[in-house]
């Protein structure tokens, strides 16, 4: 066996410029007379390396590469960040003019940086263990795999990708063995299925160009220039212990196309690594496809049907990134959301996810949730539109010209917060059903995204608007509303967005002043005094900020609708009947929230009423202490947060009692009747809020239905099952408008001449309507 002292060395260099070889000499001199042992250089080029793979003196191989550092001295000046907006080159590697003026004003800038050392002996071993294959080829790769990882240690994190990533999949002998296996499954031939895996690897491999990266960063920051970013930064220290030994798998909500925008930069800044960005191809037009896939994003088909090669692909592909200790990200909603809070997560991808990483050997994958939220968003008219049935306007570089220069107008603040990590190896043990695990698991990132989603004083200001929508608000009026709802998230211990004291008044007229700039609010000051109102068309624009807090508030708004209950039915048994009248309608609203464990979630309610009153337990045995304790709510919040879905389901309720029964459904003619109908009843005042016209609540509202088996069935029974369905949303609806109406007699205290008087007037009214 040949000592590591004794064989010769070879050092191989990359193509480079006149000014890189020079100092590469040089390095190379130095080293020689430092050491008294004078190597040989050999290039990267195919004759080359056929000729250094015959050798049979086992030579040392060690890659070399000159690296330009970035100038970091005069970054901040205007000339030099409008400079590096423009420049089409790679900060690391410079021109040959910049490389020239670069030596004689700052060579420190300049590097040499040396791949770790092989013997040729040790890269022929593992090629046969891979499989076999070029020999010359897999040097070529390993050199380059070496120099990246030096170039890693020298520049950070932020770059970390092989660029021969399909390559090292395909010279496999898995993916030979794979390959067979799925050609006899589908009874196609060997050379099809081999070709159709390495053109979808071809497809969907991203790698990591220092250029592409640096031409997105800055586009990036030109892109988000109407917000600036607060970032919770508690948890990075544990991500970033966790991420030394396992992947991190970051699950973002998803409001805006600048998600990723806004994500990316405050991973960096925290000391992570660029993530593989799981994206549509429906992003991947010119000329942001090629700049994408370039900087770490993964175009994957919005359909993949039944093409098994395909799921296999991104299955192995999944696989090789977990190996690889790669940190992955995607949106758990699949889409944005169009009402403002979180959707039902889509299973697909962490469905690959769970077999790859079961295969993979890794010991452990962790799922990071991740809240993203917005003071004000451009596309959130567009989405408004979209859920009143207006088609979504394709992606395309006309689309992105005009959304760019909609980010012209300062915008406000982008939120980024960090939920608890969830281990994957745990919660895929702790089902045997691995499908019913995946499915848990996703559903724990979403309650672990909403548990850190800050509240906004701009969506609670929309909050006590939507209650009330068609009448205009004082100040006073405005602060009356929010100053016991700010304590009562005092209370709660909610997190705050930006560590606003709730407190200070001014918080009120800077969220008023944001949404009066946006168009969403309109201001009248030329009577007595001064009053604010949603603009017209704005409702669901509104909506869509209130739900990026709601899901804190709808445990409260049920415990208000289980006290009005006890009120009107005296229930022989208030307590045990309140927590079943409690069951069924988390049941009912189980496909707009996500609720906790039914154990958490009676916790979650005793919690609610203590914060009402104490004693409640005891005061629901008697009917008029809890009258007394319903009255005594303070704000009455169920009309504001469940009163929209349950008059968008009642009208759906409404429509399935007529629809006629069948096998088949035409869902989408179905929701644009509900609309139809909808905007009817609005227009009549018989729906109290216009958010309640949407097709996205419809199409909710039909997934329960669907769960409760109203619809695709032709049993005759089903009649009676769409009335009681209908009846049982109905009871609500009128119970929630008890609620408003008792929430506006309460509003009309704040310019009552008398307090007295209008105590009455508020005792009567909650009498008078069966309160």
């Amino acid at each position: 066996m040949t000592d590591d002292n004794d064989r010769p060395r070879v050092y191989l260099t990359e193509t480079m410029t006149e000014v890189e070889a020079g100092v590469l000499r040089k390095w190379v001199s130095d080293k020689a007379i430092g050491s008294g042992k004078y190597p040989t250089t050999v290039p990267i080029t195919d004759r080359s390396l056929a000729d250094l793979a015959q050798r049979t003196d086992d030579p040392e191989l060690a890659p070399l590469r000159v690296v330009w550092l970035p100038d970091t001295h005069t970054g901040g000046t205007v000339l030099a960040r409008l400079r590096n907006a423009l420049a089409p080159r790679d900060p690391l590697h410079p021109g040959r003019g910049a490389q020239r003026r670069t030596l004689r004003t700052d060579p420190s800038r300049c590097r040499v940086i040396e791949g770790r050392p092989a013997p040729l002996s040790d890269l022929r071993r593992r090629l046969d263990e891979n499989g076999g294959g070029s020999l010359p080829e897999f040097i070529r790769r390993q050199a380059a795999l070496a120099l990246e990882r030096s170039e890693l240690e020298l520049i950070g994190g932020q770059y970390k990708v092989s660029r021969f990533v399909v390559d090292e999949i395909t010279d496999t002998r898995r993916f030979t063995s794979e390959i067979l296996r799925l050609a006899e499954q589908l009874g196609l031939a060997v050379a099809d299925v081999d070709q159709r895996a390495r053109a979808a690897l071809e497809e969907m491999v991203a790698t990591q160009s220092r250029q592409a990266i640096a031409v997105w960063d800055r586009l990036g920051q030109y892109f988000s220039r109407a917000y600036t970013t607060e970032v919770d930064t508690s948890r990075f220290e544990e991500l970033r212990e966790l991420n030394k030994e396992h992947s991190l798998v970051f699950l973002p909500s998803h409001r805006s196309y600048l998600d990723p925008l806004v994500l990316r930069p405050a991973l960096i800044a925290n000391g992570l690594p660029l993530n593989h960005v799981m994206g549509g191809l429906n992003v991947s037009f010119w000329p942001m496809g090629s700049i994408l896939k370039r900087s770490g994003t993964v175009f994957i088909r919005r359909s993949i049907g039944d093409d098994e090669v395909y799921k296999w692909s991104m299955h192995e592909y999944m696989r090789y990134l977990l190996t690889k200790r790669f940190n992955l990200e995607w949106y758990i909603e699949g889409g944005r959301g169009r009402t403002g809070k979180l959707r039902p997560p889509r299973y697909g991808l962490l469905t690959y996810l769970s077999k790859a990483f079961q295969v993979s050997g890794a010991s452990d994958v962790y799922l990071v949730p991740v809240a993203l939220s917005y003071d004000q968003l451009y596309e959130v008219g567009a989405m408004a539109a979209e859920a009143l049935g207006a088609e979504k306007t394709p992606e395309g570089l006309r689309w992105m010209v005009g959304y760019v220069r909609a980010q012209g107008k300062r915008s406000g603040v982008a939120h980024v917060t960090i939920g608890r990590p969830l281990s994957l190896a745990d919660a895929l043990s702790q089902e045997t059903d691995q499908r019913l695990a995946v499915q848990k698991a996703a559903i724990e990132v979403c309650h672990r995204i909403n548990e850190v989603t800050p509240v906004t004083v701009s969506s609670l200001a929309m909050l006590a608007f939507l209650g009330i929508e068609d009448r205009a608000l004082t100040v006073r009026e405005l602060t009356a509303i929010l100053t016991p709802l700010f304590g009562y998230i005092t209370a709660r211990g909610l997190p705050i967005a930006g560590d606003v004291e709730l407190a200070d008044p001014h918080v009120i007229d800077k969220a008023l002043q944001t949404h009066v700039d946006s168009g969403v609010l309109m201001r009248f000051d030329k009577g007595d005094e001064q009053v604010f109102y949603l603009g017209r068309d704005q409702h669901l624009v509104a909506a869509f900020y209130r739900n990026n807090t709601i899901h804190f508030l709808v445990v409260r708004a049920i415990a208000e609708l289980v006290l009005l209950a006890a009120v009107e039915e005296r229930f022989t048994d208030p307590v045990t009947a309140g927590w079943e009248q409690a069951k069924r309608i988390r049941d009912l609203m189980k496909f707009e929230f996500f609720f906790s464990d039914r154990d958490t979630f009676e916790e979650e309610m005793r919690t609610e009423l203590s914060l009402i009153d104490p004693d409640w337990d005891t005061a629901m045995i008697d009917s008029e202490r809890t009258r007394t304790m319903f009255e005594s709510i303070r704000p009455h919040l169920a009309h504001r947060v469940l009163q929209p879905f349950l008059e968008a389901y009642q009208v759906v309720a409404d429509q399935l009692v007529l629809a006629p029964i069948s096998t088949s459904f035409d869902e989408k003619s179905f929701i644009r009747n509900c609309i139809d109908v909808a905007q009817e009843r609005r227009l009549r005042q018989q729906i109290a809020s216009s958010e309640s016209v949407s097709g996205e609540l419809f199409a909710t509202a039909l997934n329960l239905a669907r769960n409760r088996k109203l619809i695709e069935v032709a049993d005759e029974s089903v009649v009676d099952r769409r009335i009681a369905f209908a009846e049982e949303i109905r009871i609500h609806v009128e119970r929630l408008r008890k609620i408003r109406t008792v929430a506006h007699a309460r509003l009309d205290l704040v310019n009552a001449p008398s307090g007295l008087a209008a105590s009455v007037a508020l005792h009567s009214v909650t009498h008078t309507e069966g309160v």
